[in-house]
């Protein structure tokens, strides 16, 4: 399976490869979603990767970053893959919600909602939700502490091990 998002009613195609409107492409083989683009691979072990792909896509919509790659993403929901594989009512929550989302995005799903406000405008309908919830808790942390991800925001890591932010630059909240 193939994802090419659509574009809005009235733009040109001209128009919206000039805008860069054409996501990433995923591509579903598998237990696997992979970037061919980007060289990058998921494999899941307990989700569908279909799963996968939309918590990919979900993660980005809750957390967006242009300018971090959607392999960081990837690596940020892997962990809901693992917890699934030791509970599954967990495992049943995840599946659940994706489907409760791909259903409340009408035909082509969450994934096949072509544009960004398009998709905020069907999870403010579930942000209450413990699926929701779930999901966005747990990416402060696993998307955030990624240190690779760190340079991309200009974040410099913590500073005890280099004497401290009064030795480093108190001042400096430049990575803000």
């Amino acid at each position: 399976m193939v994802t090419i998002y659509d574009a809005k009613p009235g733009l040109s195609r001209r128009e919206l490869l000039k805008r860069g409107g054409i996501g990433a492409l995923l591509v579903i083989s598998g237990s696997a979603v992979i970037s061919p683009e980007h060289a990058w691979g998921l494999e899941t072990s307990t989700l569908k990767p279909e799963t996968m792909a939309t918590l990919i896509q979900l993660a980005r919509d809750i957390y967006p970053h242009d300018q971090v790659p959607d392999k960081y993403y990837a690596i940020a929901v892997k962990g809901h893959d693992e917890q699934a594989g030791k509970d599954a009512t967990y495992k049943a929550m995840i599946e659940d919600g994706i489907a409760d989302l791909d259903k409340k995005s009408g035909d082509g799903g969450y994934r096949g909602l072509g544009w960004e406000d398009q998709r905020v405008a069907v999870l403010k309908q579930i942000e209450s939700s413990p699926f929701f919830q779930a999901i966005r808790g747990g990416l402060v942390v696993s998307l955030y502490n990624q240190k690779e991800v760190w340079p991309i925001f200009g974040y410099e890591g913590e500073s005890y091990s280099k004497g401290g932010y009064i030795a480093r630059g108190f001042n400096d909240i430049e990575w803000l």
